[in-house]
């Protein structure tokens, strides 16, 4: 961005116009809702799997982005805060575009690798009872016929990204070319 008088860009010749550009366009552009879950295995191989109080559907541990929030960042806090315990989330696994829906305008949804928890960090989860009604560690099978097919679908291609160096990228939970 330059004018014909001076050959720097905006941004060195008057910062206060670069700003006052910058909020102008973060005011004007969309906003994005953001998902952040886990793919959290046990040693068996078995899914976390978790049965939230306000959805009539099991789903995989957790949640929303809050603003200005990091989304493996989301991702951690809501594994603690659903089942109280700490876990520092892994390399991204999946990205899912989903369009707009019901009153919902589009958001993507991102899976982050939470590994593989042993016996004693199983046995330390504590439900946040507000929020789930159960957890479950479950075999693949077990998950496809307990979750919605979209987010099967998503965590389908988490795991098999966790077991690849693939993250893979969805529209609507359908992989696309990568």
């Amino acid at each position: 961005m330059t004018d014909n008088s001076d050959d720097r860009p905006l941004y060195e010749r008057d910062p206060v116009a670069w700003q006052a550009y910058l909020a102008e366009g973060n005011a004007k552009q969309a906003r994005k809702r953001v998902g952040a879950d886990v793919l959290i295995r046990d040693e068996q191989g078995n899914v976390l799997l978790v049965n939230p109080r306000y959805k009539p559907d099991w789903d995989i541990p957790g949640g929303m982005v809050e603003a200005n929030e990091a989304p493996h960042q989301a991702a951690e806090r809501e594994v603690q805060e659903e089942l109280s315990i700490y876990l520092q989330v892994g390399r991204l696994l999946v990205v899912d575009w989903v369009a707009p829906h019901g009153p919902w305008d589009d958001s993507l949804m991102l899976i982050f690798d939470g590994g593989i928890l042993d016996g004693d960090r199983v046995s330390a989860i504590r439900l946040a009872e507000s929020e789930l009604l159960a957890h479950s560690f479950s075999s693949a099978d077990s998950a496809k016929a307990l979750l919605r097919p979209y987010v099967w679908s998503r965590l389908k291609y988490a795991i098999a990204a966790a077991t690849t160096e693939n993250c893979y990228y969805l529209l609507n939970g359908v992989a696309t070319a990568q």
